[in-house]
């Protein structure tokens, strides 16, 4: 399972904004600089965070780019999910029928089960984390600790 570019780039340009928001905004070329990215990139980053109404603009002289809300208002996994989307939603099945209408296992699929829990772990997290808990540096290298879980066979044991 991959998070794409597009969700790391536009996190950065938001924790960007957030950690210089002094009451005046910062341009496309400032983020640009400061981010290593290029200006169109970092202008289509802002425009879905601005669309979402994660940010605001401010044209003139000491117009840019700024926070619409609070960090701790921000839930990075709603800024995730505009961002990419999300991994599994309503409507997967039908998007990924193959070469039918309906997928052949629209009433008896284990798979969508897995896609689900793996959904719901993934929300357990980034919808508990908010922008500023990433600036307050709160999530750097803090582990997640999971249940072990019993095989067959076996007890297995999680670091």
């Amino acid at each position: 399972m991959k998070f794409s570019a597009q969700e790391e780039y536009g996190l950065r340009c938001l924790m960007t904004i957030a950690s210089r928001d002094l009451g005046s905004g910062l341009t496309i070329p400032e983020i640009a600089k400061i981010e290593s990215m290029t200006q169109p990139h970092v202008a289509k980053m802002l425009a879905i965070l601005r669309k979402a109404e994660f940010i605001r603009s401010t044209r003139g002289q000491y117009g840019g780019y700024m926070l619409a809300r609070r960090p701790g208002e921000i839930i990075i996994g709603d800024v995730l999910a505009e961002l990419g989307g999300r991994m599994f939603e309503f409507g997967f099945c039908e998007r990924h029928s193959g070469t039918s209408d309906e997928c052949v296992h629209l009433h008896d699929c284990s798979v969508r089960g897995l896609w689900t829990r793996i959904q719901s772990a993934v929300d357990a997290v980034v919808n508990r984390i908010t922008l500023q808990d990433l600036l307050d540096g709160k999530m750097v290298d803090e582990p997640i600790t999971l249940q072990p879980i019993a095989r067959r066979g076996s007890v297995a044991s999680m670091p």
